[in-house]
């Protein structure tokens, strides 16, 4: 008989026991349980992939059957494995009264907070719309969007470096710079639901306009900051300018401006008002002003009444009238000079009329 020399001398002859094959597990049991998650989380992923894919679909078709094209250049859906990101190397909208253009574009979502989108985008913007030609570009652009069962809750956009142009307009082309500018928008608190209303805030910081160096004097920067309501904002969609314009005045919208400040070096500038469209397709309403500084813009336009040979007399005289042509010391704040009250300014039937009489030759324009 051979004995077995590779076991010693009575040791027992036992197989491993339940504890010894429990043990194992117990040590592979934690991969075991990260691939599985790591498959479950990779097909939900991709479920979630194809279900926004087929939402874009579905959305770009409805609209293509309302008569607007859109459409996603290189389209790329990625992201993963926590967010949702959605890219185009070029963005275009056809609609029956233009064309639009975007730039390379991303727009993401996070896999938990799926109701927040964030966009950017490094531009250029182009659109033809009749004889209007426009082009935008900026240094930086970034936007969010945070959806809501009923809506929204806010929306914000945010430009480093604006530089607008605009041909084809009238008197002449509109060029507006800037350093930086701001939009953001949310629900009117308790008014959204009944009158469908919108707050809306912008920012414009040392904008660079040649048109309004040109009606003021002044080749100082201007800083712009306007907060307003924009009522029945609920009716408006993605349709023509017209269409959309109508669809707002039928419902009976209107623009309250809450806050419109205008500062541009010693010049200031400060507003009230509701403006809403008339049967005509134009502006509306009446704008309160109050100002300091500007004696030069008050005498172009009261000189306008009075001919040019007058228009700056009448213009000092108007501005010393209002104390609206006092300078402060030169080492006095560029907002040192007190805010005085200016007569109301109204749009009637497509007249400008201020301090109770109409300004000649010049008409408010219908909008479409």
């Amino acid at each position: 008989m051979v004995q077995d020399r590779t076991r010693p001398e009575g040791a027992a002859q036992t197989a491993p026991g339940p504890g010894a094959r429990r043990s194992r597990l117990g040590l592979f049991l934690p991969y075991i349980l990260l691939t599985i998650v790591l498959v479950g989380w990779s097909a939900g992923w991709l479920w979630m992939r194809e279900r926004a894919a087929s939402e874009i679909d579905g959305w770009t078709a409805r609209e293509a059957a309302a008569g607007r094209t859109w459409t996603c250049t290189d389209r790329a859906l990625g992201g993963y494995p926590f967010r949702l990101e959605l890219r185009c190397s070029g963005v275009t909208l056809d609609r029956a009264d233009g064309r639009f253009r975007l730039g390379p574009s991303t727009a993401v979502v996070q896999i938990y907070q799926p109701r927040l989108v964030v966009f950017e985008s490094v531009g250029p913007f182009h659109v033809e719309q009749g004889d209007l030609i426009g082009d935008a570009s900026w240094g930086a652009l970034q936007g969010s969007f945070h959806g809501a069962a009923e809506g929204f809750t806010r929306a914000s956009l945010v430009v480093d470096k604006p530089n607008v142009t605009v041909k084809g307009a009238e008197p002449g082309p509109i060029a507006v710079a800037g350093r930086h500018l701001e939009l953001h928008a949310r629900p009117s608190p308790g008014r959204y639901e009944s009158d469908g209303a919108v707050d809306v805030s912008l920012r414009l910081n040392q904008a660079a306009v040649p048109q309004l160096d040109a009606v003021t004097g002044s080749q100082d920067p201007a800083d712009l900051a306007l907060d307003a309501t924009l009522t029945q904002a609920t009716v408006l969609q993605t349709g023509t300018v017209e269409r959309e314009l109508e669809r707002w005045r039928r419902a009976g919208g209107t623009l309250d401006l809450t806050a419109l400040a205008l500062a541009k070096g010693a010049q200031r500038v400060q507003a009230t008002g509701t403006l809403a469209l008339d049967n005509g397709h134009r502006p509306a309403g009446q704008i309160d002003l109050r100002a300091a500084g500007v004696d030069a813009l008050v005498g172009s336009i009261v000189g306008q009444r009075f001919g040019s040979d007058r228009g700056a007399l009448v213009g000092q005289l108007v501005g010393g009238l209002l104390g609206l042509s006092r300078r402060p010391s030169p080492d006095a704040p560029a907002d040192a000079t007190p805010l005085k009250a200016l007569p109301p300014l109204r749009l009637v039937d497509g007249k400008i009329v201020f301090s109770g009489f109409p300004i000649p030759n010049v008409f408010v324009p219908a909008l479409y």
